[in-house]
């Protein structure tokens, strides 16, 4: 009998093209995908790859099992997420996933609270910018900023919280120096993003060349330190004691907060109990994600 999780291995070398892209996406090295391929290929008494200079080829005998692969896999993704859902237990593993921002500066307390009320979860937190894939279990829960509720899959299952709000920021002092008379500041942005047009006219605008940072943390730090104006969420900018709005400046709709599930996996009560938990939370965040708890300038 074929081992599925050698066509996992499989799998993740025909997608990604490659024995790094495969090592990559399952968290292994690039020995542990060689083995398993090779043990598939001897189980199955047919070469699977060419292997090229320019990365793994599938055969015609790998374009044949690539399409039965596919349906062990959504097989066995069917299997897990029912017997997930049945798992009405209040220990165990639950995953989620969340953009760094609202980790580490909105709601870590409150994932505090929760592992205190249910010591018997372990909780994974999934901080980064990178989508996780709720049908492929890559995460229990997916706690994301969505404009419009009609770009995420129909299979999700969403409970929909309070309307997120970013703002322009600058640091106080260097606020103060360009009142007195100083120059005008930079714009700080997350590489692979445009600057807005507004920095570049009205009484208050950004000049020079821009400051690039590749996260957010760096671009908080860049902020603080007094380099330019960056866009922030308001819950971020509004507590911080440091940074203070860009006067005549609206604020900018992100969109709702979404707690977001899939499938069998949310009737688990684990789910279920974090879900409402949170839910709970962030409609008393309402005002502070509007950017409502400081008066505009």
């Amino acid at each position: 009998m074929t081992d599925w999780d050698d066509v996992r291995y499989f799998l993740a070398a025909a997608r990604g093209g490659s024995v790094r892209a495969a090592a990559k996406r399952l968290g292994v090295n690039h020995a542990t995908v060689l083995r398993r391929i090779a043990q598939l290929e001897e189980r199955l008494g047919t070469q699977m790859f060419d292997r090229l200079p320019s990365g793994y080829r599938l055969t015609a005998a790998g374009e044949e099992v690539l399409e039965f692969a596919g349906q062990m896999e959504a097989s066995s993704l069917q299997l897990e997420t029912r017997v997930f859902g049945r798992d009405q237990s209040v220990r165990g593993l639950l995953r989620v996933t969340l953009p760094p921002p609202l980790a580490a500066h909105l709601l870590m307390p409150d994932l505090a609270d929760f592992v205190r009320l249910h010591p018997g979860i372990e909780m994974e937190i999934l901080s980064s910018g990178v989508l996780a894939n709720l049908t492929n279990r890559e995460a229990d829960v997916a706690i994301r900023v969505v404009y419009d509720r009609e770009t995420l899959p129909p299979n999700l299952y969403g409970l929909k919280g309070p309307a997120l709000y970013g703002g322009f920021y600058m640091s106080g002092a260097q606020l103060a120096e360009w009142r007195a008379g100083g120059t005008d500041p930079r714009w700080i942005g997350i590489s692979g993003q445009g600057v807005p047009d507004w920095t570049r006219a009205g009484e208050l605008r950004t000049t020079g060349t821009p400051f690039w940072t590749t996260d957010f943390a760096g671009q908080i730090a860049a902020v603080r330190q007094g380099i330019g104006i960056t866009a922030i969420p308001c819950f971020v900018g509004d507590t911080d004691p440091l940074l203070e709005r860009v006067p005549d400046t609206d604020l900018q709709l992100y969109g709702p907060v979404w707690l977001l599930t899939q499938g069998e996996t949310r009737k688990t009560k684990r789910v279920r109990l974090f879900t409402e938990f949170l839910s709970r939370r962030l409609e008393a965040y309402a005002p502070l994600l509007a950017g409502q708890l400081i008066s505009p300038d």
